[in-house]
């Protein structure tokens, strides 16, 4: 059984368990489904109140935390871009909430969420990394770990900090 984001319960049953079951499994679990929709809805306003904290209602609010993080990101990409042997061939930005970053191996374009911008420097810098190591190894297996704790030896307590916030 688990809580949606929008509250709903979802629950999982084997084929064939009669309904009856499943109500029963429901409604001797209530205090636990009223407890977890209010940790989800505080989780919601938490995070509403987190990306809130920057304006992108305007075309002049987009490209000025466009411009703030440009100048923030360019210079960590190009310090790591060195350091790692990789270069980037495009970086964009938009306005994504459910990450911080993303690559695209095949065209080995970076795109970083707008939002880093909230983010404290050091995280940030742990973004850059991370998206740059994916240049390298694009799964998120042993060698992509090594290759952080290479690079970036304080991304564990990175990536912490940053899944408190999109949790």
């Amino acid at each position: 059984m688990r809580i949606a984001k929008n509250g709903d319960v979802h629950v999982s049953a084997p084929i064939g368990l009669p309904k009856k079951t499943v109500e029963k499994f429901i409604a001797e679990h209530l205090d636990w489904i009223e407890q977890a929709r209010k940790r989800t809805l505080q989780r919601q306003q938490q995070r509403a109140a987190f990306y809130g904290q920057l304006p992108l209602k305007t075309r002049k609010d987009r490209a000025e935390a466009i411009a703030r993080l440009k100048a923030i990101v360019e210079p960590m990409v190009e310090r790591y871009s060195q350091q790692m042997g990789v270069t980037p061939s495009a970086i964009t930005y938009k306005a994504m909430i459910s990450r911080w970053g993303m690559c695209n191996i095949k065209t080995h374009a970076i795109c970083f969420s707008i939002y880093t911008l909230l983010l404290p420097e050091w995280c940030i810098e742990h973004v850059v990394a991370h998206e740059l190591c994916h240049l390298l190894e694009p799964t998120h297996n042993a060698r992509f770990h090594a290759l952080m704790d290479q690079y970036f030896p304080r991304w564990r307590a990175a990536r912490k900090q940053t899944r408190l916030i999109q949790s």
